[in-house]
């Protein structure tokens, strides 16, 4: 479910954050939290995405990845399925 959180548009399960996004000035921001940029960190390269261990920066002139967002999205509903709070700890 999407919803503005952190002044970032952020989609939700019932309990849990899935992905936040946000923009630059020169690009998109996806944070998925650690454990999705690990689990995608092969993805992101080849998709040619800068990022950190918190974010995938997704140049505004560059084309989006969305099976890339989708794989992103689905890790962390199955990741955080046993999960009792928002954020991982």
């Amino acid at each position: 479910m999407p919803k503005m959180v952190w002044n970032r548009l952020c989609l939700t399960s019932t309990a849990h954050l899935l992905l936040c996004f946000s923009v630059a000035k020169h690009h998109l921001a996806v944070a998925p939290e650690r454990a999705g940029i690990n689990h995608c960190t092969d993805d992101i390269v080849q998709a040619d995405y800068d990022h950190t261990k918190e974010l995938v920066r997704i140049r505004l002139d560059s084309p989006v990845d969305f099976s890339l967002l989708e794989k992103m999205i689905e890790f962390n509903i199955l990741d955080k399925a046993d999960c009792s709070t928002f954020w991982r700890k």
